[in-house]
Formats: structure tokens, C-alpha cells, sequence
């Protein structure tokens, strides 16, 4: 957030308002650009910001928390700006955390913050992206910071992740996929293939929920929007900078493009179903990371005015650049069923309390920042143990086939007329383990918010946290933009349903 003062008790009541309405057993919050883009000079804001947190009433239950905030931007090698925050409620039975340097689990106990320094906390691993994979090799904030964790017997890992933007609206243009797009795909490939080749901590599921900044087929947008129109260079003569301006038959001006900005006279055109086709970016990644069906508009960049909470600034194409991901092991410890509340009424009398999963945005009327807070409401399967993650051989075959489909079509001469090449990918997903049918193995529902997954088992209500009224307990995971391995357990009959959420600068 860019008015740090002015914005931050609006987030905070935002997000608190939704923690209350869903009363989650376990919130994950991951930050990027912890700080702002002035971090030097806005940290105590994120101290405020903490602190407002940890003693409001909504997380009163919340009595285990931890909090990793890397701030020591003194240090360009290890910077990142990056901040994860995690909220465990009281009634959760079992709550452990994975020490990456004994290689051993850690019970979760009271409240720890770690702050500015934090590259030797154990209970995390965090790097900042090698320099050759920045765009011009200009070193900035862009890395990602991982916690492991062991939620009554369900074991899965979460990843805060920050790609690289899009430096020129002028350069993204060019062609598809952009050399921006490139550098993303190229950086995050490499953090997957970090963790499935990891042979000392093993890989377990996992959910990465962050700044991705995915951003649609610049050049396919364009060339939707101005099929009617004229072409107009302005050029700059301050500076090299071009301006490209796209005008009706009248003259009148419809588009303008140029390095930092993107402005169309009507900027809901962006809030239209037409623009989803032009999100291609995570078409190479299905085989190996799920997403669910994105239905809300894109959530970058919002204007940074109270007073206009749901208008996209003249900055940049509009684009769903927050995204929730899921590795195939994590969505084998998904239930999808509906869940009944009993409340100790009969069986024959229980009525849904909870839909399927919901993937969606936080604050459509209200300004949170110029990233909105996207949230993945599900339930988690509890109990579960290690589920087996794909091979690092598996990960690199699915990532090939993709690679191998794409050039057969791009040799095919009915493809080589200008067209722009529609989404092509090879959808492989994993088997899904098969419920038995006797020994207690049963699969309840999951509910994430805006950013990560993750699951827990208990006996906590969605209402009440301290009266055993469901088989499962709420699991909050939300992310924030601011711009153990073990034997297979057997399934158990509980479920945690949990909140993910991604979003603004704080």
C-alpha cells in the first residue's frame, strides 16, 4: 500500500470482518513487499500493522502464532521483502512445525515473531532468485519463503512466492510469451524443482500462493481491442519512450499504450468475461499445479483511493497476478464433498453449512491496496500423513510434454498465418487415492481463503471454537500483497476446512 496510514486500518477491518464470518482454526498470511516499495522508510508501519493483528479481538482464540518478516534490506543477497504470517486456534489438537536444519519436527506453542534478520530461523527456508534469472539482470525483491507443517496428522508444505513484474507495457506487447513471462515461468519452474529434488527434507504436498504477477497475453488484449481502430505513434521527446495511441474512426482516442501505462476510455470493459481468455500464462504449469476456476475480475491494479474501490489505474492491462496453486499430492488431501452441521441435532435434520470450494476476491467495494485479496475457501482432509508428492523426473516429463505439444503446433502450417495461437496444453492429472470402503477411511470437505491450503483435525465448529459441533475445523490461509516426512497415515473421518488469501502492500 502505497498510503500506508490511510489504507491499513481499512485492510485489517476487511480481513478481520472475513475471519469472523468464517471463523477458520488456522489462518496462513503471506506478504509480499512487507514494507512497501519505500520499506526504508515504512517498516513501522508493518510493526502497527502486527501488532493490531495479534491483539484484536476477532483472533482472540488464536493462541499459536508465528510470524517470519524478512526486513533486512541492508542485504541485496538476501532481501525479499517477504512475510508469512500464521494464525493456529486454541481448540487444534496437534500442531507441529519442521525445523529445515535438524530435519525434525518442533511442537507449536505460544507466539514467536521473527523480524529483520531471520536467514538463520530454522523453522523456514527462504531464497531470493538467482540474479541471472532477473529480467536485465536488475536484483530485486523476488524470491519465495517456505513452512512446513503438521496439522493433526495432515502434512503439507506452504510457499510464499514473488515473480517478476512486467517492467514495459511496451516490451510485453512484442510478442507472446513475453520475455517477462519467460523469466516467471523460468524462476518458478526452477523453485519447484528445488523442492522435489530436496532429498534431505523430502518433498511433501504443497500450496504456493503469492505474487505470481501472471499477466494476460498483452499482445492478444491489444490486438481484441483495437480491431476497428487506427494506430497512432506519439513519440516522447523528453526521453526515447514511445506512445502508442489507438484512435476511432472520428479520431477520438480509444487506447493508449506506453512503457507505464495502459489506458482504455472504459476500463469495466477489463471486468468482462472476454478478457479470461487472454490469462494464458499458468496454460504451461496445469500438468503439474492446479488451480481452481477463477469467476472473480482481475485483481491488479486497483486504484489506491478510498473513494474508488473498484476502479483498475491506467498503469498496466489488468491481470489476475494473485493466484492459490496446488501440487497433485495437495489435491489428493482436498475433499470436495459438501458438509452438514449437526449442532447435536439428528442426522435426518442437518442441513449444508458449507458449499464446495470457493476461489474468489476480498474487498470488491472497499480499497485494500492496489492488489486485491484473492482467497480459496476449502476443507482439508486430517490424518493423512506424507501423501507421495510426483517424482522430480515426473515434474520435468509433464513440463516436456507441454513443451513437445506447443512446437507440433506451432510447426503445422494452417498455423503460421498471424493467428494468435489459442491455449494448448496437456492436462495429466494424478490418480486420485480411492476411499476404502471399510476401515474408518472417510474424506470430509476443505475450506481455503484467498492464498494457501492446508489441513487440520479436530472436533472445532465454524461458530463456536469451543463447542464440539463438527467433524472438522476451519483452516484460514491468506496472502497479502503489498506492490516431515512420514509413513501415509490412514484417512480419518476428520477434516479442516481452511482459508487461503493473497493480496496488497502493507
Amino acid at each position: 500500500m502505497r498510503q500506508p496510514s490511510r489504507l491499513l486500518s481499512i485492510w485489517i477491518q476487511e480481513f478481520l470482518s472475513n475471519v469472523a464470518s468464517r471463523r477458520p482454526a488456522f489462518i496462513a498470511l503471506h506478504l509480499q513487499e512487507v514494507g512497501g516499495k519505500t520499506y526504508d522508510k515504512s517498516m513501522e508501519y508493518v510493526q502497527e500493522f502486527i501488532k493490531n493483528l495479534c491483539e484484536s479481538a476477532e483472533l482472540a482464540d488464536y493462541n499459536r502464532i508465528r510470524v517470519y518478516l524478512d526486513e533486512d534490506y541492508n542485504s541485496a543477497e538476501h532481501f525479499t521483502a517477504l512475510g508469512n504470517l500464521y494464525f493456529a486456534i486454541r481448540t487444534i489438537d496437534s500442531l507441529q512445525m519442521w525445523n529445515f536444519l535438524t530435519h525434525e519436527w518442533e511442537s507449536v506453542e505460544g507466539k514467536n515473531i521473527h523480524t529483520g534478520n531471520i536467514e538463520s530461523v530454522a523453522s523456514k527456508e527462504k531464497a531470493k532468485f538467482p540474479q541471472q534469472f532477473f529480467p536485465e539482470c536488475k536484483w530485486s525483491r523476488k524470491g519465495f519463503l517456505r513452512t512446513r507443517w503438521s496439522l493433526n496428522g495432515t502434512v503439507f508444505d506452504l510457499v510464499n512466492i514473488h515473480l517478476f513484474h512486467d517492467a514495459s507495457n511496451l516490451a510485453a506487447c512484442e510478442e507472446y510469451p513475453s520475455v517477462y513471462c519467460k523469466s516467471r515461468r523460468r524462476a518458478l519452474v526452477h523453485t519447484l524443482e528445488r523442492f522435489h529434488q530436496d532429498s534431505v527434507n523430502q518433498t511433501v504436498p504443497y500450496f504456493v500462493f503469492g505474487d505470481f504477477n501472471f499477466r494476460c497475453d498483452t499482445e492478444g488484449v491489444i490486438k481484441k481491442l483495437t480491431e476497428d481502430l487506427t494506430m497512432h505513434r506519439v513519440p516522447n521527446p523528453k526521453n526515447d519512450s514511445t506512445k502508442v495511441q489507438y484512435r476511432d474512426s472520428d479520431g477520438s482516442n480509444v487506447l493508449t499504450v506506453g512503457k507505464k501505462e495502459f489506458n482504455h476510455h472504459n476500463q469495466s470493459t477489463f471486468k468482462e468475461s472476454w478478457l479470461r481468455q487472454y490469462d494464458r500464462e499458468l496454460d504451461s504449469l496445469r500438468s503439474i499445479l492446479h488451480e481452481y476456476p477463477i469467476t472473480f475480475p482481475p485483481s491488479y491494479p486497483y486504484e489506491e483511493d478510498p473513494g474508488q474501490p473498484g476502479s483498475y489505474m491506467s498503469t498496466r492491462c489488468p491481470a489476475w497476478c494473485d493466484r492459490i496453486l496446488i501440487s497433485p499430492a495437495a489435491r489428493k488431501i482436498i475433499d470436495e464433498r459438501e458438509h452438514c452441521k449437526t449442532g447435536g441435532m439428528p442426522a435426518a435434520t442437518t442441513t449444508p453449512t458449507m458449499a464446495k470450494s470457493t476461489y474468489g476476491i476480498m474487498g470488491e467495494v472497499v480499497c485494500m491496496g492496489d492488489h486485491k485479496p484473492v482467497f480459496l475457501h476449502l476443507r482439508i482432509k486430517t490424518s493423512q500423513g506424507t501423501q507421495r508428492e510426483i517424482s522430480a523426473d515426473e515434474l520435468r516429463a509433464r513440463l516436456q510434454e507441454y513443451d513437445d505439444l506447443n512446437a507440433r503446433i506451432s510447426d503445422e502450417p494452417s498455423r503460421n498465418s498471424g493467428l494468435i495461437l489459442k491455449t494448448h496444453y496437456v492436462q495429466i492429472t494424478p490418480s486420485q487415492s480411492q476411499d476404502s470402503s471399510g476401515s474408518g477411511s472417510v474424506s470430509d470437505e476443505a475450506c481455503f481463503g484467498r492464498s494457501v491450503a492446508a489441513g487440520a483435525a479436530a472436533t472445532v465448529g465454524l461458530d463456536d471454537p469451543g463447542v464440539p459441533v463438527d467433524d472438522g475445523d476451519t483452516v484460514f490461509y491468506h496472502q497479502h500483497h503489498n506492490d516431515a516426512t512420514g509413513a501415509v497415515g490412514s484417512v480419518s473421518g476428520s477434516a479442516c476446512s481452511s482459508m487461503i488469501f493473497r493480496e496488497t502492500t502493507v
